[in-house]
């Protein structure tokens, strides 16, 4: 593929537009032009991916001034926050795990920015351990991962600062909490596995040239780290001969075995295994393509337990010897069957997570393969959990669907008695709501299946405000969860449905595919047949119709609203990938390739991507529906320029009155680590920019 650059003379343009009188930032119009196979692609907005710039981050501040200007104007945005700050305020508990000689878990009082960790000893006396409150006076900086070693002596910890994917790791004493030695620094993509007592394995990138927020990075490597010795002097495992994306090491409860794993998209690995009892033991290949999905699980002496969906789409657990471990030799563990299987070990068991129409049931198998029992769940909905040591008398699993909060239960594996560990007290009336699953038709004749959830008694008028949420990539299934904002949302009167579009995982590696590359506008499809439906069964109508989606699934709003504008009233991306012609030239995008091709691939791939990137498909004169973008300054997953492009797109080509709006968090990443407050506000905001965009001058009635 031919480039040319020509940043040439600059134009600048202020928008207002009807009685909204919005006057949106001037954002300079540079003259860059791509040359793909021949077809030229200009690219105007270019500068906005130097994330460094002061320009750029005078167009951010100014953005900041117009978004929040208008937000400010909505009557019942503060009403709205207090209803959002009082439902949010209740206690919320992990499920406890034991290291050494205590019990660790994590707690939040309400509306404390981060969790806070705590312990007990044998003497039951509870103290906090790690309060992430503490690492910073805004809340910005998150505990990304706490990892003991064996005997629960030592500990490593790593913190994310801006929400950044960067991560330092801190190695403390357990016992004292005193810091053991230097900060690890430039970590990224990685947990921390101790072996034994005396280090752990990691891995990183090669900190890029440039910005560390945006430039490339695609050599991952697995380093060990020693204990009482300098990072500079860590002993790179693998990935020094051999360029992966993407390496992951994990040492077996055992102690006895290193898991490798190694990836060039996010999907399919290789798998390797090293005998850490013997010295200077080779690397041994047990799978040496990316065709297949493959983990080990389990091990059991030097028979493997692997969790795989080669020959499987919908995955198994096979069981081999390590001496002879190739997949020609693996033996089924668990078969596979028409549900999609997730499997868990704890107690001495197994347990098999199966997910039938984006729904969870569960069932518990001994080491011989013999089905122990199914494990009675409250109801409908989306269980998870059930993993812990094997030596582990308790174990634990959650329980949500999108009225029940998240509820945790206590599971004696040997006799299968459950019983509920921690209710959270949560102000709103569960009974009050209800979900149902509907199974519609998509373009091309396709059943997807969707979840609608709304309070009982629902007038099918076309007349209620309704957000219709989807992902639909990367193998991700969307199964039932409770959330705050959501019940906010339905106190009010709103329909929240979640589609389950090809793309995602909820039928197995086939669904996952049948939304990936030349076929991705199934996925569109899918989201734009839902909308259809909704409005056809007059749950909703395009003037109440707001369509939500994050990370691939701002993509599918991005590619949604400019293929059918008329559809909905609002849209919402967040953190989306909206220039498909370079997604895979920043951070890790280029791993993405497996879902969506790259404008390198060919020619029919690079017009097949042009065809519905976002930032390419803003046409002028086409009224675009009420739209408010979210992302992070900090987002180095998906970078901000993309929605930086698209909002600046949309902005200079918006006919009508509909506002665009561009709301951009100060030291936020992709979204994990973010501060309660934060995680508040921008939750109120996209409400009350919805709701006031559908008509409404106050909260509607409950």
């Amino acid at each position: 593929m031919k480039k040319t650059f020509l940043i040439m003379a600059i134009t600048t343009a202020g928008i207002s537009f009807g009685q909204n009188k919005i006057q949106y930032p001037e954002t300079k119009k540079g003259e860059t032009v791509d040359v793909y196979f021949d077809t030229k692609v200009s690219d105007p907005y270019r500068w906005l991916e130097d994330d460094k710039s002061a320009e750029t981050g005078a167009w951010v501040k100014a953005e900041n001034e117009v978004t929040y200007g208008y937000l400010d104007k909505i009557p019942f945005r503060d009403e709205l926050k207090k209803r959002m700050e009082k439902l949010w305020n209740y206690e919320k508990i992990s499920a406890p795990y034991t290291e050494g000689k205590f019990t660790y878990y994590s707690k939040n009082n309400g509306l404390q920015n981060q969790s806070v960790v705590y312990r007990k000893g044998t003497d039951g006396k509870e103290e906090v351990f790690l309060d992430p409150n503490t690492f910073s006076k805004d809340g910005t900086t998150s505990l990304g991962g706490l990892d003991f070693s064996k005997d629960g002596s030592k500990a490593a910890y790593a913190i994310s600062e801006g929400g950044s994917d960067w991560r330092k790791v801190i190695i403390i004493d357990a016992l004292s909490k005193k810091v053991l030695e230097d900060t690890l620094v430039d970590v990224k993509f990685s947990g921390v596995s101790w072996h034994g007592n005396e280090g752990f394995y990691y891995s990183s990138y090669e900190k890029p040239k440039g910005s560390e927020l945006s430039a490339k990075t695609d050599e991952h490597k697995l380093y060990f780290h020693k204990l009482g010795t300098s990072q500079k002097e860590d002993k790179v495992i693998f990935g020094a001969d051999q360029k992966r994306r993407y390496v992951g090491g994990s040492v077996t409860e055992d102690d006895r075995f290193l898991v490798i794993t190694a990836a060039n998209s996010t999907y399919g690995n290789e798998l390797y295994i090293k005998d850490l009892t013997v010295a200077n033991s080779p690397i041994v290949t047990i799978v040496d393509n990316f065709n297949s999905s493959n983990s080990i699980i389990e091990n059991e002496g030097t028979k493997l337990f692997i969790e795989t969906d080669l020959n499987a789409p919908n995955s198994r657990v096979v069981s081999v010897d390590v001496k002879n471990p190739k997949p020609e030799n693996w033996k089924d563990f668990i078969k596979e069957t028409q549900n999609i299987l997730s499997p868990s070990t704890g107690g001495g068991y197994f347990f098999a997570n199966y997910t039938k129409d984006a729904v969870s049931f569960v069932q518990q198998y001994d080491y011989s393969g013999k089905l122990v029992r199914e494990i009675k769940l409250p109801a409908v909905g989306t269980a998870g959990g059930f993993g812990g040591k094997k030596h582990d008398k308790t174990l634990y699993y959650s329980f949500t669907n999108y009225t029940t909060p998240g509820t945790i239960y206590s599971l004696e594996p040997k006799s299968g008695k459950s019983e509920v560990y921690q209710k959270p007290k949560v102000d709103f009336k569960s009974d009050d709501y209800e979900s149902k699953q509907v199974f519609y038709t998509s373009k091309d004749g396709t059943k997807i299946p969707m979840i609608i959830t709304y309070k009982k008694g629902l007038k099918l008028d076309g007349k209620n405000p309704t957000i219709l949420y989807a992902y639909g990539g990367f193998n991700i299934s969307l199964t039932p969860s409770f959330s705050i904002a959501n019940a906010v949302w339905l106190e009010n009167g709103g329909v929240y449905a979640v589609a389950n579009l090809r793309g995602g995982g909820e039928y197995g590696k086939k669904w996952h595919d049948a939304g990936t590359k030349l076929q991705k506008q199934n996925v569109f499809d899918d989201f734009i047949a839902a909308g259809e439906y909704l409005i056809a069964q007059k749950y909703t109508s395009s003037d109440f119709l707001a369509i939500r989606g994050g990370s691939n699934g701002g993509l599918l709003v991005g590619a949604t609203m400019t293929q059918r504008p008329d559809l909905m009233k609002v849209a919402l991306p967040a953190v989306g990938v909206m220039d498909m012609l370079r997604y895979h030239t920043f951070t890790a995008g280029a791993g993405w390739a497996y879902d969506y091709g790259t404008s390198q691939d060919n020619k029919e791939m690079f017009e097949y991507l042009k065809g519905y990137s976002p930032v390419q498909n803003v046409k002028k004169g086409v009224q675009y529906p009420a739209t408010m973008v979210t992302t992070g300054d900090h987002d180095d997953r998906v970078v901000p320029a993309h929605s930086f492009k698209f909002a600046a797109e949309l902005q200079d080509k918006q006919t009508g009155d509909n506002p665009v709006l561009i709301r951009i968090d100060v030291k936020a990443g992709h979204g994990a680590g973010k501060s309660v407050a934060a995680t508040i506000q921008e939750n109120v905001d996209i409400q009350a920019f919805t709701l006031y965009n559908m008509g409404f001058k106050a909260l509607p009635k409950k």
